[in-house]
Formats: structure tokens, sequence, C-alpha cells
């Protein structure tokens, strides 16, 4: 026996005309509307389960601190500075971390939950197993600890410190503009320690260092990575035999990474495990990047088999060298910036348990969890917006262009340790980024004006402006957020120090 249709009405026609009549019309766009309802409560909610499992983790973070100094005098404040400690935690996280797997993510050498997975783990790691295991409470000798030796003033001005930096974080997140997080945390410091214990107990010759990194962080990062992405173009991209000259290039450029970031881990990431100078940690270096050279030469050698002699091949050889560096840079940054996050905190811990301030403390094992889980958490929930920005924003990045930017800021760091320089990491990778651009705008203009001669007329000026390759609008943005960065958190610093001392009186 033949079963009837399913929806019969749909292809029996009307005595008129004979076209089919759909009975469904009216229930199929009921449904229409309720997946488009769906999908707009999926959109709106989003943001809602990133703030609600951030608000989760910072209620956690108090628990947990009330119950490991649930019997400490004064325990109440411990825990209303671990929870701001997990807030500022989850803003470095949705922050800072963007230059280190933005590149690679505009680059296309790594997705969105492939940098989220790498960062976390490794950003993690370098806190947990290289992280500073004491720190300066004053930032690096910002506020003479002296002028602030009052245990209750010092409690307050580190609070103030820790929620000041913490909300310039979130607001520069919100805007788009990538800041140093250590900046953030000394315009908070110095701003609590100017209202209590007045101008003169500022470090100002630091401050005036401090001032100066805004412009040569920057400057290097671009100046090194326009400089390598020079030397890749006339050696590799320009090259005839670009595969040949890959087999050649690649892995001494690889060896140069390796060299770079085992000198920059020795340095800056590796505090905890060993301590060297710099000529111990260049030799190191010098050791690893020569290895690897001879390592990499026969796999970079078997990987360019077959390839294409074109650019677009070239891109292939970079790809995992770029994923290894921005694990690595995660990884430092972990070790590096976390304790200048939970800095704070941990004095604030110190000065309510011992009853005493001091230059530097040791920080506690739960305090630095609360730092690295906070980052991980701050990356994967609110990250991508930065990573976005940062790696496809500015201008466009392929490994080639991202793997100069990688190795900019590691050889930056190196030469600027070397100098007695303050840089920050942060400005040091968004400016090789600029670099990177910058230099690919001066090379199109090259050819243009080039190509003007040859055809007898120039480029119009509303042709050329059409053809810049850096947004103007992020550089600006971004230029100003920087310099704005000590200034604001100095002054929110200043007024919550203000309100919380009131309220402590």
């Amino acid at each position: 026996m033949t079963l009837p249709p399913t929806r019969p009405a749909e292809t029996a026609g009307t005595p008129e005309t004979g076209a089919p009549i759909n009975q469904w019309k009216t229930l199929d766009k009921d449904l229409k509307r309720i997946v488009q309802l769906e999908q707009a409560g999926q959109f709106v909610g989003r943001p809602l389960l990133s703030l609600g499992i951030a608000l989760v983790f910072i209620v956690l973070a108090g628990v947990a601190a009330s119950v490991i100094v649930g019997g400490t005098p004064n325990a109440l404040v411990i825990v209303a500075a671990a929870a701001f400690g997990a807030y500022m935690a989850l803003n470095i996280g949705a922050n800072d971390v963007a230059n280190n797997m933005g590149p690679a993510v505009g680059a296309n050498a790594l997705t969105m939950t492939g940098a989220l997975a790498i960062a976390a783990v490794f950003e993690t790691a370098g806190a947990l197993i290289a992280g500073g295991d004491v720190v300066s409470t004053i930032s690096g000798g910002i506020v003479d600890p002296a002028s602030v030796a009052e245990a209750g003033i010092f409690v307050w001005a580190m609070m103030a410190a820790l929620i000041a930096a913490a909300v310039w974080l979130n607001v520069a997140t919100a805007i788009g503009a990538p800041v140093s997080t250590t900046h953030s945390i000394v315009g908070g410091v110095m701003g609590a320690g100017m209202v209590a214990a007045g101008l003169g107990a500022v470090n100002w010759p630091v401050m005036g260092q401090i001032a100066a990194s805004w412009v040569i962080s920057p400057v290097l990062g671009g100046v090194f990575a326009a400089l390598f992405l020079a030397f890749i173009k006339h050696r590799l991209i320009d090259a005839e035999d670009k595969i040949a000259a890959a087999r050649f290039w690649v892995p001494l450029l690889i060896g140069v990474m390796a060299a770079a970031f085992s000198a920059y881990l020795v340095l800056k990431g590796l505090r905890k495990l060993m301590e060297v100078d710099l000529p111990a940690a260049l030799l190191i270096g010098l050791v690893f990047g020569v290895l690897t050279v001879f390592l990499t030469r026969p796999l970079v050698r078997r990987q360019s088999e077959g390839l294409e002699n074109r650019k677009k091949s070239l891109k292939k050889l970079f790809g995992l060298p770029l994923v290894v560096s921005a694990a690595l840079l995660s990884f430092a940054h972990g070790a590096n910036d976390v304790a200048n996050a939970v800095g704070p905190l941990a004095a604030i811990v110190h000065a309510v348990s011992d009853g005493d301030t001091a230059a530097k403390v040791s920080i506690p094992l739960w305090v630095m969890i609360i730092g690295a889980g906070g980052i991980s958490f701050g990356l994967v929930l609110f990250g991508p917006k930065l990573i976005r920005m940062v790696g496809s924003e500015i201008t466009k990045l392929n490994p080639m262009r991202a793997y100069c930017v990688a190795l900019s800021a590691a050889i930056t760091v190196i030469v600027a340790s070397g100098l007695g320089l303050p840089v920050s990491s942060t400005h040091i990778a968004v400016g090789g980024i600029f670099g990177v651009g910058f230099y690919r705008e001066w090379q199109a203009e090259r050819r243009s004006r080039a190509l003007g001669l040859i055809k007898g007329k120039p480029l119009p000026p509303e042709e050329r402006k059409r053809r810049k390759l850096v947004r103007r609008a992020h550089f600006l943005t971004i230029g100003a957020a920087w310099v704005v960065t000590v200034p604001a958190t100095a002054a929110l610093s200043a007024a919550i120090f203000l309100g919380l001392r009131t309220l402590g009186n």
C-alpha cells in the first residue's frame, strides 16, 4: 500500500492556476522568527556569559583567600585584595597577552582557538614554573619605602594601585588599545604614593626613564622588525631561486630566533631557576642558536621539497617557527609580568600578616595561582577582541612579517637590558607591527614613484593616500593610550586612596 505524502497540500494546485499551495507558510515564518531570536539571544548573551564566569572567578579568589587567611587579623582586607588581584589578572589576560598571539593569528599561522589554548598553557606555565618568587612592592623604586612605613597607609596605597591599574586595563581593552601592565602598576603606585607621602617620595629620575621608554620601546621594536623584513625581502623574496635561498637562510633565521629567545628567557623568564648576567645569557643563547641551525637544516630541506619557486611557498616555511615563538613569548610573559601584576596583592598580604612594610616580599603560592589563573581566564573570555586588532587591524601580516615582529621583541629586550634601558614588552611588540607596516608603506611608495617615472606621470595624492598600509586611527589611539597610562592610573589611584583612607578611618 502506498503511503500518502507528508505534506500533501504543498503539491496540490489551486483550481485557477494549478500553482502549489504551502499550508505551512505561516508555521515556517514563525520558526524562522524563533531561530532569529535564538541567534540574537546567543549574540547578546555571550558577553554576559563571559562576565558571569569572570565574576565567579573573582568570587572564588576571595573565598580561597578567606579560607587560607581566615584566622589572620584584618583578614577581610586580604580577601578584598585577592578579589581585586583576580580582577587585575583577568584584565592582563584580556589586554597584554594579545601582543604575543596577535601576530601569529593575524598571519593565519594559528587559529584563534589554537592561540588561546597555547597562550593559556604557556602563560600559566611561565608564571608557576619560572615566575619570580620575590617581587618589588614599590615597583622598582618608584616610591621611597620609608615614606610609607606605616602598615595601614601602605596597605591602602597598594590596594589603590591595584584597583587603579585593573580599571585602566579594563578601559584600555574596551577601546581596543594594548597598554603596558607594568606602566599601569607604576602609575598606580606613584599616584597613591604622592598622596600618602608627598611629591618628594617619588623617585623622579626613575619616572623619567619610564617616560623615555614610551618612545624607546616601540621605536627599537619597529626598527628591528623592519630591518629583519628588509633582510628577508632582499635575501629570500627577491632571490631568483627562492627555494634554494630559503634552504640556506631560513635555518639561520630560526637559529637567530632560538638564540634570542634562549637569552631572553634566561634574562627575563627564568630568574627563579637561575640568576645569570648578560654575557652568560648571550653565550647560552649562542649555543642554542648554533644547535638549532644544525637541527633545522634537514627539516627545512625536507619541508621545501616540491614547493614552487614563488613567494607563497616561502610563507609555509615560517609557520611553525612563528607558532613556537608565540609560545615562548607567552611563557616569558607569564614568568616576567605575573609577579608585577600580583606584587601589590603580595605586599598587602605581607603587611597585614606581619604588620610591617618591606621593599621586597615573597609571593605566596596561592597569590601566584590567582595571577596565573586570572590571566588564562581573561585571555580566553575577553582576549580575542584585542588579538584580532593587534594581528589584523593595524596592518596586514603574513608568517614572514609576523616572524619579524616576534624576533624583534626578543632581541629588543636583550639590547635594552644590555643598555640598562627600561622597556615594555607590550610597546615593543606593537611597535614591531607598526615598523613592519611602515616599511611596507615605504616600499610601496618607492614602487609607485618608480612606476610614475617610467610612465611619465606620478600618482595623484588621493591615490597615494589610499595606498597607506597602516591604519592611522589605531596608531593614534594606541599612542595616546601609552602616553596617558601613567598619568591616568596615577590620578585614579590617588582618588581611590583618598576614598579608602577615609573609609578606613
